[in-house]
């Protein structure tokens, strides 16, 4: 995997495994892999991955079950999805509607923009 800069490495990590968990990659209450073996596929230190798997348990997207290895919580892909449509509304949306703003862009074309869009998908 490719890391970018200007955001931390195990959060990068943590979008890789939740975009798993919705594209139904990682089955809701299966095993995903092991930190060692999920370190050795990112090419990352297994702390790393440790401090993912920590961000991730913390969020309740994935569960320890002692001894037997981490499993994607059955709730797991509703709490993706709700967080990810929090973030476009408070975050991503308000910046798309500051560009458009500063370049001129009406709300009328954003409509027409988005219906077409829509209408292609």
């Amino acid at each position: 995997m490719e890391f970018q800069n200007g955001k931390s490495i195990f959060l990068q990590i943590a979008d890789t495994i939740t975009d798993k968990v919705v594209s139904g990659e990682f089955e809701a209450g299966k095993k995903i892999p092991s930190v060692r073996e999920f370190a050795s596929e990112m090419g990352v230190n297994p702390n790393t991955i440790m401090r993912t798997y920590s961000e991730l348990q913390a969020m309740n997207i994935i569960e320890n079950k002692r001894g037997i290895g981490y499993f994607v919580n059955p709730e797991a892909q509703q709490v993706i999805l709700e967080s990810k449509k929090r973030e476009f509304f408070t975050k991503l949306l308000p910046d798309l509607l500051r560009h458009a703003e500063v370049l001129g862009i009406t709300r009328d074309e954003l409509k027409q923009h988005l219906e077409s869009k829509n209408s292609k998908s």
